[in-house]
């Protein structure tokens, strides 16, 4: 299709199933029954067959797909339960024992877990580089790397990846690359026009946007689709019809929310950096982020996550938190709300200031996922708590 982003997320389903409801339906059936022997067989023996059995395939899924694969670039999309079933199933689904996967050393926690913990367990390699060094991609790589695996933009501090830059070495030899596109949403980048392989979101974020599904999306190539959809439905991890329902109607309003999400993010950046109860600001749409440059060639909009530290220490920071109006104190990003948590208090059960310094946590930064709210509530709002503090 040859459409802008933004009719791509209301018609590139339009032709998937033959329903003549203006709304699409859900589609809440575990299997579907066959006319006879011979569609039988066609609905058993079809990768993905929508109407066979929801483990493999749903009608509803097969509407997310076809948005998901338009939105990003790719042939085609596959759906799971969550951000971390998608990025899960796809790296299990292209290496095997004895194989070698490079990484960043900054990535979502789980997948972090998954790489440094569950994958050296079952005999895979990995090294882990600093992901703004595009040198040390290519140093990392061995006779035996099968994957290398991206994250851009990345908690905490917002830090970029040169993805075309990556991608042109790897391909040069022969490596699959996957990128996590969860912070930026297909609106703002889209990883697979830059050259990697497979991209994944987690949708409870900007796709879903409503902080009321869990799921994630793989998109990619037909071939490599096939590969992880027989993991897929081996691990077993399902998007139920409802859940995909609710994201299909998510992706319908993602370019404007998305849209806004950036105005907004951008603004209170601006308006935190010139504060003087804010010892510094992390966002790649800031001329003071250090990836600047390289944010405003690879994206659109910078996002709305927005990564800051108030002057003080762990204390100011929850006082400050405490004291927000309008957001809510939750984990989770990308939704119509806006949410912020003090980073260290999630891990105060667990470590002590020392270990958190020693983590690269910082005791006084806060984690701000902007909303669709009025900027000039949430600024107000921001003033009041700092005055708080």
């Amino acid at each position: 299709m040859g459409y802008k982003l933004e009719t791509l997320a209301l018609a590139a389903d339009r032709d998937v199933t033959d329903e003549k409801s203006v709304a699409p339906a859900i589609h809440y059936s575990a299997v579907f029954k066959a006319a006879g022997s011979e569609e039988f067989a066609e609905m058993s023996s079809v990768p993905q067959h929508p109407r066979n059995y929801t483990r493999y395939g749903n009608p509803v899924h097969e509407r997310v797909k076809a948005v998901m694969a338009e939105l990003e670039g790719t042939e085609t999309a596959l759906v799971t339960a969550s951000g971390m079933g998608a990025i899960a199933t796809a790296i299990l689904s292209v290496v095997k024992a004895g194989d070698h996967v490079v990484g960043q050393t900054r990535h979502y926690m789980s997948t972090t877990k998954l790489l440094d913990d569950m994958l050296r367990r079952f005999g895979v390699e990995v090294t882990f580089v600093d992901q703004t060094d595009v040198i040390a991609f290519d140093r990392a790589i061995r006779p035996n790397t099968r994957l290398i695996v991206l994250e851009s933009p990345v908690n905490p501090l917002l830090l970029v990846t040169d993805i075309a830059a990556v991608t042109e070495i790897a391909r040069a030899r022969g490596i699959l690359t996957l990128a996590d596109n969860t912070f930026a949403s297909p609106i703002n980048q889209q990883p697979h026009r830059l050259g990697v392989d497979i991209v994944v979101h987690s949708a409870t974020k900007y796709l879903g946007g409503h902080h009321d599904l869990t799921g994630g999306v793989i998109c990619t190539s037909r071939v490599l689709a096939e590969q992880i959809w027989h993991t897929h439905i081996t691990l077993g991890a399902v998007l139920s019809p409802m859940d995909a329902w609710l994201l299909l109607r998510g992706l319908r309003t993602l370019p404007m929310r998305v849209e806004r999400i950036n105005a907004n993010a951008q603004a209170l950046a601006e308006f935190l950096e010139a504060h003087a109860k804010i010892e510094r600001v992390f966002y790649p749409g800031l001329r003071s982020h250090p990836q600047h440059g390289l944010a405003c060639r690879q994206m659109r909009g910078f996002g709305g996550v927005v990564a800051f530290g108030v002057r003080g220490s762990y204390g100011e920071a929850q006082r400050f938190v405490e004291a927000l109006r309008l957001p809510l104190n939750a984990g989770n990003l990308g939704g119509v709300d806006s949410l912020a948590i003090h980073t260290a208090s999630m891990w105060a059960g667990t470590m002590s200031a020392e270990q958190m310094r020693a983590a690269d946590i910082p005791l006084n930064f806060i984690r701000y996922s902007v909303g669709i709210e009025h900027i000039d509530d949430l600024k107000s709002d921001v003033a009041q708590a700092l005055e708080q503090i």
